[in-house]
């Protein structure tokens, strides 16, 4: 670093009280045009892909029925000054053939092969650059992603990613600023279920229980719980864990406010990384 970029430094952590422990400084020779974009190392920069450089991105993963979407509601609550945005891994998932929509109790919907994962990360890529994406509205009754208009994604500080196998791809895993295991006992996860599946969709126990046995938990042994050692957060009991919510939301605020000074120092990139916020014990 040179000292003209050393005394840049200096002044803005006299001024702010922040302490940067890694940082890159780009030129300062940077202008911006009319138009608001700026030109950076001869590199033209859009001042919407500027603003929305790097989003916060959470991956929040585990078993069906483990609490993933109380995880998630209960984060968007506490950061609602913020712009924060869900997207679900199940709105990925393929359009079933005719022939395996007759044969639908035989098809697996908790292996990897049922989600289109190159269209999340294309939708992601758009989100991570300042662009709205059309995220689709997948149907369970048709079992179609085209029966219902798309659901309009605008990009935002905080985009959370959830679903059971959202840790599964490294691709999808790399985009990811924080990683979040949501831990539920397989006896309580089974009970919400069967819950959910015979009174919320009118489905038969034993319907419920044989899809259980024969697809869902040989999904989650060979495929989600293989994942959990990606996380960088476990969250045993689900929605039920309040203070682990609330160091989450804690350690959310602080990047985003390291996210915030970027914006007001337009040459000045913090390097980003992923912290554990909790201890893992496996």
């Amino acid at each position: 670093m040179d000292c003209k970029s050393k005394s840049v430094v200096d002044m803005i952590e006299a001024s702010s009280g922040v302490h940067f422990s890694g940082f890159h400084m780009e030129g300062l020779d940077s202008r911006t045009t009319e138009n608001g974009d700026v030109l950076e190392n001869g590199h033209l920069t859009s001042a919407t892909e500027k603003m929305y450089k790097q989003p916060f991105v959470i991956g929040v993963a585990g078993g069906a029925s483990s609490g993933k979407t109380a995880v998630c509601d209960m984060i968007i609550q506490q950061l609602h000054d913020q712009r924060v945005v869900l997207v679900n891994q199940d709105s990925f998932y393929y359009n079933l053939t005719e022939e395996e929509i007759g044969r639908v109790h035989e098809y697996n919907f908790d292996h990897p092969n049922a989600f289109d994962t190159e269209q999340l990360l294309c939708s992601m890529e758009k989100l991570r650059h300042g662009k709205a994406v059309d995220v689709p509205n997948y149907d369970f009754k048709s079992y179609k992603n085209n029966v219902f208009p798309p659901r309009r994604v605008n990009p935002s500080d905080v985009i959370i990613l959830g679903g059971i196998l959202i840790f599964h791809d490294p691709r999808v895993r790399e985009l990811m600023n924080m990683k979040i295991f949501v831990d539920t006992d397989a006896d309580v996860r089974l009970a919400r279920r069967i819950r959910r599946d015979t009174v919320e969709k009118g489905r038969d126990i034993n319907a419920v229980l044989d899809q259980y046995s024969k697809f869902v938990k040989p999904a989650f042994d060979d495929f989600i719980l293989p994942t959990k050692k990606y996380a960088d957060i476990i969250i045993p009991r689900g929605g039920d864990n309040h203070v682990a919510i609330d160091l989450i939301v804690q350690h959310i605020r602080t990047k985003l406010g390291q996210h915030d000074l970027c914006k007001i120092y337009p040459n000045l990139y913090v390097i980003q990384s992923t912290f554990q916020v909790l201890p893992c014990v496996y």
